[in-house]
């Protein structure tokens, strides 16, 4: 399985925001299972989706 990003966040938000949070948890309101992941190299959060990888010809 395969991450698909919806959406990044700096890791610097103001001190009580959480917006990759807010972000997913409205994802998850509309049925699309996200979650925050941290981004250690870009150090950001980002909001991903598993996706399963397709097999070609099947």
């Amino acid at each position: 399985m395969g991450r698909v990003v919806l959406e990044r966040f700096p890791a610097g938000s103001p001190r009580g925001s959480w917006p990759a949070e807010e972000y997913a948890a409205q994802r998850m309101r509309e049925g699309v299972p996200a979650e925050v992941v941290m981004d250690l190299d870009s150090d950001a959060f980002l909001v991903v989706v598993r996706q399963r990888e397709s097999r070609s010809g099947h």
